[in-house]
C-alpha cells in the first residue's frame, strides 16, 4: 500500500513536532477544491509547495495525513485511501 512506512520512516515523522504537522495540513488543504483530486496529485503538489520542510518526509506521510483529514471530517474520499493513485479528495460538500 501507498501509505506504508518503513519502521525509520515511522521513527523520523514521530519526531516531527506539531507546528511542522499544522504546515503540512495546511500545505494539503490549500491543494483541494471542490471537485474530486487524486489524493496522489494533492500530496505531490503539497510537497512540491514546501520543499524546505518536506525533504526528509515520505509522501506516505502525507497521504496518512490527508486519510485523517478525511477522518476529522474536514474532506471527504472516494476510492481506498491507502492507494493514493487510486482515491480523490475534496471538501466536504454542504
Amino acid at each position: 500500500m501507498d501509505t506504508e512506512l518503513s519502521p525509520a520512516e515511522r521513527e523520523q515523522v514521530a519526531r516531527l513536532p506539531e507546528s511542522d504537522l499544522a504546515l503540512i495540513d495546511a500545505a494539503l488543504l490549500s491543494h483541494v477544491t471542490d471537485q474530486w483530486r487524486k489524493v496522489a496529485r494533492v500530496v505531490g503538489m503539497a510537497m512540491m509547495s514546501m520543499p524546505d520542510h518536506t525533504e526528509d518526509v515520505p509522501d506516505a506521510f502525507f497521504a496518512r495525513r490527508v486519510a485523517l483529514l478525511v477522518e476529522s471530517g474536514r474532506l471527504e474520499s472516494q476510492g481506498d485511501l491507502r492507494r493514493m493513485r487510486f482515491s480523490e479528495v475534496r471538501w466536504r460538500s454542504a
